[in-house]
């Protein structure tokens, strides 16, 4: 893993650019699929991508790990989404998945302010901390 001194991760580039190169202007998104919340987030997002402009990659699948610009712990410890050529983290992760489907596309759009943004952000970090008990929640359901 490569890791800045500042303790964020830092994206292979190379590995970016292919990305970028490869996903034709798709949004790219990395997701848990062995967590049920993530399987049940991410199935909702297929039905409302109609126009297929999100390309999903499950990490925990052997061999799509693969084509991760960051080692495989840290994509599956937070959400993350390629956006443009600038790999996205957390809730700027989500407003990028949010953009990319016409019905949540305001949500995203209105992310881009950063108070906005922050407020998400902090709410994803307390969504991170109750994520293990809502995964056995659902995993018994």
């Amino acid at each position: 893993m490569n890791m800045a001194q500042s303790g964020h991760l830092s994206p292979d580039p190379e590995i970016l650019a292919r990305l970028c190169r490869e996903s034709g202007g798709r949004l790219l998104v990395w997701h848990d699929g062995a967590c049920p919340l993530c399987r049940r987030e991410i199935a909702m997002m297929r039905r409302l991508d109609r126009r297929s402009a999100i390309r999903f990659v499950d990490v925990a699948v052997p061999g799509q790990g693969a084509d991760c610009p960051i080692d495989q712990a840290a994509l599956l410890a937070r959400f993350h989404a390629l956006e443009d050529g600038r790999l996205l983290s957390g809730a700027e992760a989500f407003a990028a998945m949010w953009r990319a489907v016409p019905l949540l596309r305001p949500l995203g759009m209105a992310a881009r302010n950063r108070l906005i943004l922050r407020m998400l952000e902090a709410l994803y970090v307390r969504f991170l901390r109750l994520r293990p008990s809502l995964q056995g929640w659902l995993a018994r359901g």
